[in-house]
């Protein structure tokens, strides 16, 4: 794989997958956009812009000031469970649906239409391998990530005959500090490795996966 003379943008680029994903694609050629809302985000990895992702407008002001790109890694998002779903409060409902679904139609509603008029491009979502099929005190998390399985899937039957690929990996538990902190007596050796995903986020934004469109690819190590 290669990304050299190609821009790649990497949403949730101050968090963990986000670094990683920011990167192998930077360590494969490639010019490398970074988008966070966290204020005063920076990294060596590439040009950064700090953007609220549920703005549209704003999210539509980034993407037309980095101009043409090749690729668009949608890894923002976000994560909570604990409540059965007729107990869930409407801030998290509101939260795991702004976080997980309005970043990532903020950011189609943006990028779509300039890969699609330049013929050629690819678009990598994070869905969710638990979200398959809804989880108890998970309800909200999984009915969000679903959503955004779902989007990739329509949006890649929109616009796979104009030459843009739109695919989106399933993590289970990914090797994360927070993950560590809040199951202390897990076995990490089984998780997946942020370097691991971004891996096969880098193989779906490549032109080695021109012909993969609308698939949803489990990465789940040894859980």
């Amino acid at each position: 794989m290669s990304f050299i003379a190609q821009t790649i943008i990497v949403t949730g680029a101050a968090g963990i997958l986000g670094q990683a994903v920011a990167s192998k694609a930077k360590s494969l050629g490639a010019t490398v956009e970074l988008i966070d809302v966290v204020p005063g985000f920076t990294s060596p990895l590439g040009r950064t812009h700090v953007v609220d992702l549920t703005d549209s407008e704003a999210v539509a002001r980034c993407i037309a000031s980095i101009g043409d790109f090749h690729g668009v890694a949608n890894i923002a998002g976000g994560f909570d469970m604990g409540t059965p779903v007729h107990a869930t409060p409407d801030r998290m409902w509101d939260f795991l649906f702004d976080i997980n679904v309005k970043t990532l139609r903020c950011m189609l509603a943006a990028t779509t239409p300039v890969l699609v008029s330049r013929g050629r491009g690819s678009i990598v979502n994070i869905g969710a391998l638990g979200a398959l099929h809804g989880v108890g005190n998970m309800g909200a998390y999984t009915a969000a990530k679903s959503v955004v399985m779902r989007l990739t899937e329509a949006s890649s039957d929109e616009v796979r005959q104009q030459g843009v690929n739109v695919n989106a990996v399933l993590p289970s538990l990914i090797d994360t500090p927070r993950n560590r902190a809040d199951m202390p007596n897990a076995d990490y050796s089984k998780w997946v490795s942020p370097e691991a995903l971004s891996e096969v986020v880098s193989f779906l934004l490549s032109d080695a996966a021109s012909a993969v469109h609308g698939a949803l690819i489990p990465v789940r190590g040894l859980v």
